[in-house]
């Protein structure tokens, strides 16, 4: 995955602009009257080296690169994708952050029907928000995201701040044996607590790559953790790291990054200072567990540009709407295990088990006519979700189609952000606003993909 560089970073926006030309209005949430040339995503089946054992093999993966292309996106322009499946079984894509129109979300039978194998399917929508985001499908999910069906959107501003370069990590485990092919993907037992955790590691499909980067430069940093299971609490080692965006939204007070959890479906946006010499070497590390993991390394090249992340322009908000706290309905979810352990047809696919549930209701799986709806809300009007974790295990949550703001915490202090995935500790109770203002059904789920394939799955109805 190439440095984008400030040169060719402004080429790259200018050419995604391009696309915008003679559109025709998009509605609020993605409907355009007319849409650029299609960006082709062809699922297929191919090989790729991963590890020191050569090419491994059944790798899953959109187009002949290997690794998922990154999607570059507008804020407020039109955008195009045709999916063409080329594998042996049906496939999805979810636009995993992006508000929009709900037909466009991915999701077999509540959104859109199965993309079977030899078929197309034409996503049309306009991203109302800029950030970083990422795409997998929402069909057998485990094996083809766990196959390498994980890629990053970068949903762009024209008046987002200049940077001196950018880089992308898409950040994941492969469950890989000793000879470097895929081993079964899960463990009951696993499943059943934390997830089960691949073996090798990577970013952008390497272990441990390098990019250069200007000395004494201000370099964009995103990373999409797109695994399946893993939860990361991330370090930068050499170089000054501030946070600048979570899950896509600006944070209201940029931060070091010290430590900072994040678990599978968030994103990090970080502003990067360059050593100033030439040939050190900023490490990005994981240091959740015992041994401290390199992710990646930034190296500088080149004389010191002497940059300040003081002076760097402020990220524009995206336009979420703010709940009304004096007048939110609050709606109560609680996270549990579950004592049914009935196998689940779970969202395209199963795993054979049950062992989750959200208000003591396992996710029943793809029907025509699934479980009722968590809540029916009433479009426009705010609501808080009054989320409870009564595990002793962490559970990322997501919600399709909407973003919510973080309002309070028992367990800790919480900063507002704005985000579509909270990361929720054992025990704790914490209160997520927001404007049902996104018609349609609506996921919300564990993404932690055994928890979300084993019942923590269910919806919410906005009409």
């Amino acid at each position: 995955m190439p440095l984008l560089t400030r040169r060719n970073l402004l080429k790259a926006s200018a050419v995604a602009g391009a696309y915008g030309v003679g559109i025709g209005v998009a509605g609020k949430f993605g409907f355009a009257e007319a849409a650029p040339e299609p960006q082709l995503l062809k699922a297929v089946k191919t090989e790729a080296v991963l590890t020191e054992f050569g090419s491994t093999r059944d790798i899953m993966t959109w187009g002949d690169q290997g690794v998922p292309p990154v999607l570059r996106m507008q804020r407020g322009k039109p955008y195009a994708a045709r999916l063409t499946n080329a594998l042996d079984e049906p496939t999805t894509i979810h636009w995993h952050g992006l508000r929009i129109n709900n037909k466009m979300d991915g999701v077999p039978f509540m959104t859109q029907p199965y993309v079977y194998t030899n078929d197309s399917f034409d996503y049309n929508f306009t991203p109302p928000d800029a950030g970083t985001f990422w795409y997998h499908p929402h069909c057998n999910t485990l094996t083809q995201m766990g196959h390498g069906m994980t890629g990053v959107i970068v949903v762009e501003d024209a008046a987002d701040p200049l940077f001196d370069a950018e880089v992308v990590l898409n950040l994941r485990d492969w469950r890989l044996g000793g000879d470097g092919q895929f081993i079964a993907p899960f463990r009951p037992r696993d499943a059943a607590k934390t997830g089960t955790y691949g073996t090798v590691r990577t970013a952008n499909w390497h272990q441990e790559p390098q990019y250069d980067a200007p000395a004494g430069g201000l370099v964009r940093l995103r990373i999409a953790i797109t695994d399946v299971t893993r939860i990361y609490s991330l370090k930068m080692e050499g170089g000054e790291a501030t946070v600048i965006a979570i899950d896509g939204n600006p944070v209201p007070k940029r931060f070091p990054l010290e430590l900072l959890q994040l678990g599978p479906g968030q994103r990090l946006d970080l502003a990067v200072r360059m050593p100033d010499s030439e040939g050190a070497v900023a490490t990005l590390e994981d240091i959740r567990g015992t041994t401290p993991k390199t992710l990646a390394k930034l190296r500088a090249t080149g004389q010191s540009l002497k940059r300040d992340v003081a002076d760097l322009g402020a990220l524009a908000a995206n336009p979420v709407p703010e709940a009304d706290l004096s007048s939110a309905e609050k709606i109560p979810l609680v996270l549990s295990a579950t004592a049914e352990n009935a196998p689940v047809d779970s969202i395209c696919g199963t795993l054979g088990y049950s062992f989750w549930a959200i208000n003591k209701v396992p996710w029943p799986g793809d029907t025509a006519d699934p479980t009722a709806p968590l809540a029916e809300l009433k479009q426009g009007k705010s609501y808080i979700f009054q989320l409870e974790n009564v595990t002793p295990h962490l559970h990322p949550i997501h919600l399709h189609g909407m973003s919510f703001k973080v309002i309070s915490s028992s367990t800790r202090e919480v900063m507002p952000v704005i985000s579509d995935t909270y990361l929720i500790q054992p025990d704790e109770k914490v209160q997520l606003a927001f404007v049902a203002d996104n018609p349609g059904d609506w996921l919300l789920h564990c993404h932690i993909i055994e928890h979300q394939k084993t019942g923590m799955t269910s919806y919410v109805r906005v009409a």
